[in-house]
């Protein structure tokens, strides 16, 4: 971490058997079965998976994120909604994702939206974190 990180949160959860077992935070507020989906050649099973569970986690993050930036330009929106699709796929001989994030900002014109979604892809941690290592793709609807 550089001088500059001052650390606000962490968040600890433990994995047991990769994709075919079950996720749980240390507070237990988070506790699920892990299945393969069908389309990585599992049976679909009942339970989520680690691109499920990263396209919740970016959604909601980008979504304060797109909040904060309203605020701070003084744009009045209705409820944002942000959907992340997630996508896992082969990348040479290993794997990597592409993330899409579809913002729904009611109450916004078109152009404003889009000002606010790629501000947001400024400053959201999990934008940062991913930048040059997996594409983004934003839109508005």
């Amino acid at each position: 971490m550089s001088a500059e990180f001052s650390p606000l949160y962490t968040a600890h959860a433990t994995s047991t058997n990769g994709r075919a077992g079950r996720v749980k935070s240390d507070d237990a507020t988070l506790d699920l079965p892990l299945s393969m989906p069908k389309g990585l050649g599992g049976d679909g099973a009942p339970g989520t998976n680690p691109e499920q569970l990263f396209a919740a986690g970016y959604s909601a993050c980008f979504g304060s994120a797109l909040g904060l930036v309203a605020r701070m330009r003084k744009v009045q929106t209705g409820p944002v909604e942000i959907t992340a699709h997630v996508t896992i796929g082969k990348s040479g001989e290993a794997f990597g994702l592409a993330v899409e994030l579809e913002g729904h900002l009611p109450g916004v014109d078109l152009a404003t939206a889009r000002e606010l979604m790629d501000a947001a892809h400024q400053v959201c941690p999990y934008s940062r974190a991913t930048r040059g290592n997996v594409e983004v793709t934003l839109k508005v609807r």
